[in-house]
């Protein structure tokens, strides 16, 4: 596990869709107002897992404890040659269940952003400039990739070390999805419906013209993007990592 040091981080952003980019290309919301406004939140010390949850770590507590194994895995196992490839085809219950299994628990959302972002307000957890190379990403629209083996992008790492937080699977946190302080942002989905994932995925984003896939994968593929699933969501391209407080040994 990483060791993210106490103190304080800004959280969230105060950008604006000045050109109407998003509401063009046919989203249902303006980029960046769920991450509105920018505020600085103190925490605590904490650990969080240098990697996501592998098959082959998951394998581990099913064998353990007896909880049911992914759905899609034949025999109760994962194919053979995956084992280190992020876990998925859970939802927040299994994950939860695996992190308090080891005496963890999943990462707030407030926790999980500091450890891709660190203190310097950075949009990406290897900086400020978007660099596709540096994450298990789809650079096109029509690729169709699967997941990586964890830790597979050294030079996408954040400020502590801590790898895949943009890219490979979405991320569960502990967090219900709601507006950030200081926001009038109203949603139906907020409220203790659907809790916060992060981190984008493999997966492509969609088709947009004239080239404006890229221009979509710079702005969701930040470290403060956010989105939701309900709690029994299980996806294939949806994972978790685990942290554990100050006060226990990593």
């Amino acid at each position: 596990m990483a060791w993210i040091p106490p103190g304080s981080f800004v959280m969230g952003t105060d950008r604006v869709d000045a050109k109407n980019e998003s509401l063009q290309l046919g989203f249902p919301q303006s980029w960046y107002e769920d991450e509105q406004p920018s505020h600085h939140i103190v925490l605590q010390g904490f650990y969080i897992d240098r990697h996501e949850v592998t098959q082959g770590d998951y394998l581990k507590f099913i064998r353990r404890t007896g909880h049911s194994p992914p759905p899609h895995w034949r025999n109760g196992e994962y194919k053979v040659g995956s084992k280190d490839l992020p876990i998925t085809f859970v939802d927040w219950h299994d994950a939860n269940d695996y992190c308090r299994w080891l005496k963890k628990r999943l990462p707030s959302e407030v926790q999980w952003e500091k450890a891709a972002r660190g203190t310097d307000g950075r949009l990406y957890p290897w900086g400020n400039l978007f660099d596709v190379e540096k994450a298990h990403l789809s650079p096109a629209s029509d690729l169709v990739l699967e997941r990586s083996p964890v830790g597979a992008y050294p030079l996408g790492v954040s400020p502590y070390g801590v790898s895949d937080m943009v890219g490979n699977v979405w991320e569960w946190t502990d967090s219900w999805y709601l507006a950030y302080p200081g926001s009038s942002l109203k949603k139906p989905e907020f409220g203790m419906k659907h809790r916060v994932v992060r981190g984008l995925s493999y997966n492509t984003l969609g088709h947009y013209p004239n080239g404006a896939y890229a221009r979509v994968l710079e702005v969701y593929a930040r470290a403060g993007a956010r989105s939701y699933d309900p709690p029994a969501a299980r996806l294939e391209d949806l994972g978790f990592r685990c942290v554990k407080q100050p006060d226990l040994e990593p």
